[in-house]
């Protein structure tokens, strides 16, 4: 592999300094390679924030917040309608045992058991449990009209849950088919990269992933026309100049960003 490293002593340094600047060489073929892993690295990258970002992820989360609150509201409600279901039973009990008693004594005044004074009592119970049961008849028709609208909740948010699943899953479809559709092309991209790292050289890709790790993902760029395509900053005549002057197989980097620069015929030289 034709890449190496050589350390010159800098300008004005004297010998056994340790200020020295170390240049990496490689062939000239295997600098233009990077451009190859760059660009494939950098799509990887695309497609790792396209993934994070997907539009579906937060709605989806959205809707599972929304379906949740809305599971409460329906144990909440289905809760308060068992609660006044119970009520409306008692109440029912209630009036019931009112009626029964009224029929009892309306057949004993009917059958004129008694004395006048009894039968008398009879029907003065009697008006009495007529009133009472209309009081009562009252009370368990203010609980049904709430077990009614209690039950009509339970019903319309039950529907709007079953709406809500079937959107929910129609996010996570659309959610999975396009995660599907990046990892298929994640993996196409990928699948040449070995290739061009073993093509490149170690100390040369050692090199470029320590600066992608510290240069926001991009750490080889084509010198074009005089800019660095990693800062698109132009360079100065001294920088161009020590570029001009370097040798072909000088990896040689930004001053600004520190990144590679690739040179190729539309540098600018």
């Amino acid at each position: 592999m034709d890449v190496r490293r050589r350390c010159e002593r800098r300008a004005g340094r004297p010998r056994g300094s340790r200020n020295r600047r170390c240049v990496l060489k490689a062939d000239p073929s295997r600098q233009w390679r990077l451009l190859d892993l760059q660009a494939i690295d950098t799509r990887l990258d695309q497609i790792r924030h396209a993934k994070a970002t997907l539009p579906q992820t937060p709605a989806v989360e959205a809707a599972r917040r929304e379906l949740g609150a809305l599971e409460t509201d329906i144990v909440n409600a289905r809760t308060s309608a068992g609660d006044v279901q119970r009520e409306l039973t008692k109440s029912d009990q209630d009036v019931q045992l009112v009626r029964d008693r009224a029929a009892r004594n309306q057949q004993r005044l009917d059958a004129g058991q008694g004395s006048a004074k009894d039968l008398q009592a009879l029907q003065h119970e009697l008006t009495s449990l007529a009133r009472r049961q209309a009081e009562l008849e009252e009370v368990e028709l203010e609980v049904m009209e709430r077990s009614e609208s209690l039950a009509a909740r339970v019903t319309d948010l039950e529907a709007r849950r079953a709406e809500l699943l079937t959107r929910v899953e129609a996010l996570e479809s659309e959610r999975d088919a396009a995660v599907t559709t990046l990892d298929a092309e994640a993996e196409k991209v990928a699948a040449g990269r070995a290739d061009i790292v073993a093509g490149v050289g170690d100390d040369l890709v050692a090199l470029y992933e320590k600066i992608r790790a510290s240069s926001g993902g991009l750490a080889a760029a084509e010198l074009r026309h005089r800019r660095c395509g990693g800062c698109r900053l132009e360079l100065g005549n001294v920088d161009l100049s020590r570029i001009r002057n370097a040798p072909e197989d000088e990896v040689v980097r930004c001053e600004e960003c520190r990144r590679i620069m690739i040179r190729t015929g539309e540098s600018g030289l």
